[in-house]
């Protein structure tokens, strides 16, 4: 059979268009992904609709600012932290735990969060306060003293060592670590640092 080059061509089946939730979570990835590439200070209402093939209008008409969408990208991705672990000891159980932290700080959220910490004046970062201490510091603290108080009961950690000094020791440490030294944290890193920093200071003291 001989086609005419007069043959109408198959029409193109267009592109459902987004609406609803499914256009906004798209808008909240675009926002983490350019908080995780160009930083705080490079994210802009145009490149986060670029990011999610959306107009800029359809940003502004959800997020009036930038500090609103990177508030509710942030609430929406954020890793819970709610189990403490329970490995039988407390050295196997400070592990744990800091490779969960680990792998929060390196997620998508947490450089979106480690951007704005570190990026942000101190009159924008106040938009974010209430979310990273009810999100990530107080979450943290609970299974630290949840950790140690166990460790105190099992007499592995010395009494009077769930203080606050004690639980932002690894916290102070990691950020540290990360943000001056470039710090990935591998599992070995973490390990000597709950040998040579954490067992030192929980150890009882000897009778």
């Amino acid at each position: 059979m001989v086609t005419s080059r007069w043959t109408a061509a198959p029409a193109r089946t267009a592109s459902p268009r987004r609406r609803g939730a499914v256009l906004e979570r798209a808008i909240l990835d675009a926002a983490l992904e350019q908080l995780g590439t160009v930083g705080w200070n490079g994210l802009t209402m145009e490149g986060v609709a670029a990011g999610a093939q959306t107009g800029k209008a359809a940003v502004y008409r959800r997020w009036p600012s930038k500090e609103d969408l990177v508030a509710d990208a942030l609430s929406a991705e954020l890793p819970p932290l709610d189990a403490a672990p329970d490995l039988g000891n407390v050295r196997e159980d400070l592990v744990a735990l800091c490779r969960t932290a680990r792998d929060a700080m390196f997620s998508r959220p947490g450089f979106a969060l480690r951007a704005i910490i570190h990026e942000c004046d101190p009159s924008q970062s106040e938009r974010f306060q209430a979310l990273i201490v009810q999100g990530v510091v107080e979450p943290a603290v609970r299974m630290l003293h949840e950790v140690i108080t166990r460790g105190i009961e099992r007499g592995e950690v010395r009494a009077g060592a769930a203080n606050s000094y004690v639980f932002d020791a690894i916290p102070a440490m990691m950020m540290y670590r990360s943000k001056v030294c470039g710090s990935e944290w591998s599992d070995q890193d973490l390990e000597e640092m709950i040998d040579r920093l954490m067992l030192p200071l929980l150890r009882p003291e000897a009778s």
